[in-house]
Order: structure tokens, then C-alpha cells, then sequence
């Protein structure tokens, strides 16, 4: 099927930055075939009409953990060991297989209804986000989460778990699979280098919590004599492509090794602020030449999942804790949260920018909009006006997924009910007000 988005403005790139062009964008089957000038061939069979519209490459959230989606707002004001053990383990204790599917869905509808469309998942009851996935046109990168002691029987059935959610998601070219060790404090410095085998063995890359907290950098220096990162490297798992969620609490050895090893870290605003556990060094590792993208982390810590808001914050709150207005500038925002974010995922030749023979996974803004008014200055609008309700319609492997701001593929108010009945059945509906 051939769609063109005929007369739009477009994000498109030229050299190291990005322009603003009026132009039309031609896509055959699930790939761009055409920028400004239809190809040879083409054959026309649906229009969308770009006037007063921003095309963008869609969105990219490079670590989150969709199924916590039902989780908001009910762990919040508590530091970050009380968060994640006080509250937020005794709750996934209770989850079943059709929770985390239903709270996919509900991660992927606000995703999806704010310009994302690739998210970098780790998840614990398998084949539910992937069937969610599956289900809604979405694109995502997956990791069972793994945690262990050694060569102990919980750690390699999770290991196992992963390999069969890997294997049984074949026929979806949509979903890709990496290897996610937890973080260094629920995985132990053996277990750690298990994983960093089974990685190198099976050609795959990694995805971790590393260096988020105070409390774990010390508990990590006093177990194993070296910061997180440090001890990830020695593990082995920056032998594959890797990517480090958070590194709030990080030196210059440690950027040092991110760099040397390439490693992408994922930068989260929010839920580094709201767990109280700082500011990621942004500009110190962008000068470093580190590759550098954006998460919003899970809805149980952040309590959203729009990148856009993310956007805002990576861009305002470096300038601030930096004192310069040059800071993480919003046409660095912009490519934080399109194509370094591709190139975490390995997949810069494939999404992360309009350009042709690349998928055609597009989000149309609407510009008629208070906060892209005045059109001046548009990709500074994305990141320090835009909200994510401009998003009207959604493009996904050549599919629209979502069209005047309606979703096509995923039935909301149905999700909503089953959300609701999750949380009156785990008494997480107490009403606080």
C-alpha cells in the first residue's frame, strides 16, 4: 500500500542537526520510498493531508517497564529502597501473566497517544508486553528481567524464560530481545558474568540498572570494591552492546569506561527527581562523546509515560543545575529522543530519523495548537512547549496505528476497565482524598 503525507512540514536531518522542511514523504509498504518526489513507480492509494502539520520520527523510550503502567500513583513521596522493596516488589509479587498484559496496554495507549513508537521494555511475566505488542502495531526492544546468586535455580529459570520469549516472538519483526540483568544489587557478581556469557553467546546486547541510587553505589563499593559501572565492565557485560539505565551517580572513571565501551546510558528525568536520586551528568558525558537517550522509566516512579515531558525536563533542568542556557540544547533534546536513541538499540539504519529506505514509524503533530503557535521556531517548540496531546495521528512500520487521535489497534475503554478491576483487586484503589 502507498500512503503520502502530502504538504507537511517535517523533521528532517542535514548533516549533524535537524531542519524544519515543507515537504511531502512517500511510504511503500513499511519504509519511507520517497522524500519531496514520489518515486519511480509509486502507486498512490491513500493521502494524508499535511497542511498545518509537523511530521516527526517517532519517539523512542529507551527504558521503561510497561506492565508498572498500573502501578501510578500509588508508591510516591518515598526514597528509593523504601519505593522499590517497601512497595513496589510486594506488589509485582502479586501480578499475573493477564496483569502485566493489560498494563502493557495501558503503556502503550499513552505511549502511542504521545508520539512514541519504539519503547525498550523490562518486564517479568513473559509473552504478555510482546503480545501486547503484537496486538497494537507498536514496535519494542524486550528483556525478561533477571536476577540471581550464582548459578542458582532462579536465576537460570529466568534465563530460560527469556530464551523462550525470544524464540516464540520470531514471526514479529516488530520485537527484538536483549538480555536484562536487573541491576548489581539484586544480581550477584557471578550470576552477572553468567549473563554476560549467555549475551556473548547468543548475540545479544544488554540492558541494566546501573549507578541510580546513593545507597547502591555504597552498597556496591563496600561488597565488591568498585563502583557499579566498574563492576559491570569487569563482568563482562559491556563486551556487547549495552545499555546502562540512569548513571545518576556517576565519576569520570566511570564516563570513562562508558565511553571506552561504548555503552549508551539512558538518561530519566523524572524518576531520578522523584526517587530523590539526582542528575544524571548529561552534558558531562555529551562532551565525552557518550551516546546519550531518553527513558521515562516505569509509571510506578515517574507516574507518566510521555517523552515529551521527558523532553522538557532533559532540556530545562541541565540548564538550570548547569547555570548556562547552552546546556542540552533542544535540538540535542530532540535527537536524545529520536536517533541516539535508535543507535542504543542498535537500529540508527532503520528508525530515529525521516529519511528514505528507513520504516516509516511517524508521528503527525497537529500545529494548530496553542503551543506550537507561533510556528518560528518549531523543533525548540518540541522540546520546551509541546506536551504530546498534539500527536494526532501515528505511523508504525508503515501502519497507521492511530488516526485523529484515536487508536486503531487497541480498544481503550476496555483497557481501562481491566485496569480498574486490577486495582480494586489488589486494594490499590484506596482513595486518598
Amino acid at each position: 500500500m502507498g500512503i503520502v503525507i502530502r504538504n507537511a512540514r517535517a523533521v528532517l536531518p542535514e548533516g549533524a542537526e535537524d531542519a524544519v522542511r515543507e515537504t511531502s514523504i512517500y511510504i511503500e509498504q513499511d519504509r519511507i520510498a520517497g522524500i519531496g518526489q514520489a518515486p519511480a513507480g509509486f502507486c498512490e492509494d491513500r493521502v494524508i493531508d499535511g497542511t498545518d502539520k509537523l511530521v516527526i520520527p517517532g519517539l523512542i523510550n529507551c527504558h521503561t517497564h510497561s506492565y508498572m503502567s498500573f502501578m501510578r500513583n500509588v508508591a510516591d513521596d518515598l526514597s528509593f529502597m523504601d519505593w522499590l522493596f517497601g512497595t513496589i516488589d510486594p506488589i509485582e509479587q502479586q501480578m499475573t501473566d493477564e496483569d502485566t498484559y493489560w498494563g502493557a496496554n495501558l503503556a502503550i495507549i499513552e505511549m502511542m497517544k504521545s508520539g512514541t513508537t519504539c519503547f525498550n521494555d523490562m518486564q517479568m511475566n513473559i509473552h504478555q508486553t510482546t503480545r501486547a505488542v503484537k496486538e497494537s502495531g507498536m514496535r519494542a526492544v524486550i528483556s525478561r528481567g533477571l536476577v540471581g546468586n550464582g548459578n542458582d535455580e532462579g536465576g537460570q529459570m529466568r534465563l530460560r524464560q527469556a530464551y523462550e520469549e525470544r524464540d516464540a516472538a520470531k514471526d514479529c519483526d516488530r520485537l527484538s530481545f536483549v538480555l536484562g540483568p536487573h541491576a548489581p544489587y539484586t544480581c550477584d557478581e557471578a550470576y552477572l558474568r553468567i549473563v554476560a556469557e549467555e549475551a556473548k553467546k547468543n548475540g545479544m546486547g544488554i540492558h541494566i540498572h546501573l549507578s541510580e541510587s546513593e545507597s547502591e553505589i555504597a552498597q556496591i563499593r563496600e561488597k565488591n570494591g568498585c563502583s557499579p559501572i566498574a563492576l559491570a565492565d569487569r563482568c563482562g557485560l559491556f563486551d556487547v552492546p549495552a545499555i546502562a539505565a540512569h548513571c545518576v551517580q556517576i565519576d569520570e572513571a566511570d564516563m570513562d569506561i562508558l565511553k571506552a565501551k561504548h555503552v549508551s546510558v539512558v538518561t530519566n528525568p523524572a524518576s531520578n527527581m522523584k526517587l530523590g536520586n539526582g542528575f544524571a551528568p548529561v552534558a558531562g558525558m555529551l562532551a565525552k562523546g557518550i551516546n546519550v537517550c531518553l527513558g521515562t522509566d516505569g509509571a510506578a516512579s515517574n507516574n507518566c509515560l510521555n517523552l515529551f515531558h521527558e523532553l522538557s525536563l532533559l532540556t530545562l533542568i541541565h540548564k538550570g543545575t548547569g547555570r548556562t542556557p547552552q546546556c542540552v540544547s533542544a535540538r540535542e533534546g530532540f535527537r536524545i529522543a529520536t536517533i541516539n536513541g535508535a543507535r542504543a538499540l542498535g537500529m540508527e539504519k532503520e528508525i530515529g530519523s525521516i529519511e528514505v529506505g528507513k520504516k516509516a514509524d511517524l508521528a503527525i503533530l497537529d500545529l494548530n495548537t496553542p503551543s506550537l503557535t507561533p510556528r518560528n521556531n518549531l523543533i525548540a517548540g518540541l522540546s520546551y512547549s509541546a506536551n504530546g496531546s498534539e500527536v494526532d495521528t501515528v505511523l508504525i512500520d508503515g501502519k497507521v496505528t492511530m488516526e485523529n487521535r484515536k487508536l486503531l489497534t487497541i480498544d481503550e475503554q476496555l483497557v481501562y476497565r481491566k485496569i480498574q478491576g486490577i486495582i480494586e483487586r489488589m486494594g490499590l484503589d484506596q482513595k486518598t482524598y
